[in-house]
């Protein structure tokens, strides 16, 4: 009887610690969010989930988070202007077909895999420029993987 109460309250307690930190991050979302959509006003179509990953990454800190997704949004709007990157800005690439997104591994997550022997390198800044709008094309197509699974947020 004494071990399944004091399982019990270790319990609760995991409970209440996972709440309160739960709450933190709702008011730490709101801050950053607020603070973001003032600075660009763009900013209001971008989800939770985005936002929370860079909290995280800036263990969060919300002025540090803040910046930091400010500074993503402006290089996503150079880089991508048209929100993402088409197969015909990157068809070079696509030809040597040496990248696969292949199912996904035993958690679940999504698995890349890259034929390195038909990588063909070329030179020159237009083939550097492709390579990392390929890059961006590969990384979106797997966010895109991600954003179905069940534990979305664990990985974002």
């Amino acid at each position: 009887m004494d071990r399944s109460s004091s399982r019990k309250d270790v319990n609760k307690q995991v409970i209440n610690m996972k709440s309160s930190s739960d709450q933190i991050m709702q008011q730490k979302l709101c801050l950053m969010r607020s603070f973001v959509e003032k600075q660009d006003p763009t900013s209001k179509e971008v989800d939770d989930v985005l936002l929370k990953r860079f909290l995280r990454h800036r263990k969060l800190d919300v002025e540090k988070a803040s910046d930091c997704f400010l500074k993503y949004l402006n290089w996503r709007k150079a880089f991508a202007p048209d929100g993402s990157i088409s197969e015909s800005e990157i068809q070079n690439q696509l030809s040597h077909k040496k990248d696969f997104i292949q199912g996904f591994d035993k958690k679940g997550r999504p698995l890349l895999v890259r034929l390195e022997r038909r990588n063909v390198p070329t030179n020159g800044k237009e083939s550097l420029d492709e390579l990392k709008r390929f890059v961006v094309y590969l990384m979106a197509k797997i966010c895109a993987r991600i954003t179905t699974l069940k534990c979305l947020d664990k990985y974002m």
